[in-house]
């Protein structure tokens, strides 16, 4: 088997062949005929923009800055948080470190999540379905041109669709 450094767009390529053969063939007119092309030529630029959106470099200042950022609040939060309790020494001790903690967490939380986001495309557990969905869609090809040999839909893996 040959490969290709696009499959996607040898198949695209091939499916172009094939319906103008169908057309030499007369098996059907001129203006479907052009509505197929319209259709891979729609197929081919979506394909090249989400080749973009997968291949296109996140920024590491917008990462970095946000990390920087959030411990820069985390050092300072507590001196804001200890204001709030300030007539009353026990719970400036008690609440300001609590209080103080969860505020912190939560925007680490936050950061880390924008770090998990940042490659949707990867196939870890926190990513789009991308296989899942391509597969949903290839069954119900297969089933509206009446195949016998559909594949079954795709298992979890760890409890993450993939």
């Amino acid at each position: 088997m040959i490969q290709y450094a696009h499959p996607a767009t040898q198949i695209l390529k091939n499916q172009s062949i094939l319906f103008q053969e169908l057309r030499d063939e007369e098996y059907f007119e001129d203006f479907p005929q052009i509505e197929f092309h319209q259709l891979i030529a729609s197929f081919y630029t979506d394909q090249g923009k989400a080749e973009r959106i997968k291949g296109f470099p996140f920024l590491r200042q917008y990462a970095s800055a946000a990390l920087w950022l959030t411990m820069v609040f985390a050092v300072f939060l507590p001196f804001g948080m200890v204001g709030i309790f300030e007539r009353e020494l026990i719970k400036m001790c008690i609440l300001t470190p609590l209080l103080s903690g969860l505020v912190i967490w939560v925007f680490f939380l936050m950061e880390k999540i924008g770090d998990y986001s940042e490659n949707p495309f990867e196939g870890s557990y926190t990513d789009v379905p991308i296989t899942n969905i391509a597969r949903t869609m290839e069954i119900d090809l297969l089933e509206m041109i009446d195949d016998t040999d559909i594949p079954g839909p795709t298992q979890e893996s760890n409890g993450f669709l993939v």
